[in-house]
């Protein structure tokens, strides 16, 4: 199974590509889509419209996981993170693939197995998962790689502890 992990954003978009073999998780990609803060937020949501709609035509993914809206004080950016999961949804909509939606506690339990786990852990423990031994960078990557594989973690219906690390 092959899953695109979503760290939603208008300004920085993070995407994770896993493959899942066997009892193995395989990073096939991951980085950023940007868009630069002077563009009209629709040309912002476009870039992003286009740039997910490619990389789901490449990678072909059997599922896309994307993380849930976490509301903080920012109203501002709550709002511009909601227009992007709606160009995220939509681009998965019509390329008809499956979403999941997790919040930041579940990525965390899922990948970690602590809901409270620190970023750090997280990543750590992403980086272990994947094999990946360099800094994950940016952090919106490393975001997306932990949705992914939670995303392929719930698709299994367990822990990641049926999982090997390389």
């Amino acid at each position: 199974m092959r899953v695109l992990g979503i760290d939603p954003g208008t300004a920085i978009c993070g995407f994770g590509v896993v493959e899942r073999v066997g009892s193995r998780l395989l990073p096939l990609h991951y980085g950023v889509l940007t868009t630069e803060p002077s563009m009209a937020m629709p040309d912002r949501l476009t870039v992003l419209y286009r740039g997910l709609t490619d990389l789901i035509r490449e990678y072909q993914p059997d599922r896309v996981g994307v993380e849930e809206l976490f509301f903080n004080k920012n109203v501002t950016t709550a709002m511009t993170v909601s227009q992007a999961r709606g160009v995220i949804l939509l681009a998965a909509r019509l390329a008809e693939v499956p979403v999941s939606e997790y919040t930041p506690l579940e990525v965390k339990q899922g990948v970690v197995g602590y809901g409270r786990a620190t970023k750090h852990q997280v990543t750590e423990m992403t980086k272990r998962l994947l094999g990946i031994r360099e800094a994950i960078r940016p952090d919106d990557a490393a975001d997306a790689l932990a949705i992914a594989i939670c995303t392929l973690l719930r698709e299994r219906g367990g822990g990641y502890d049926r999982l090997s690390s390389r």
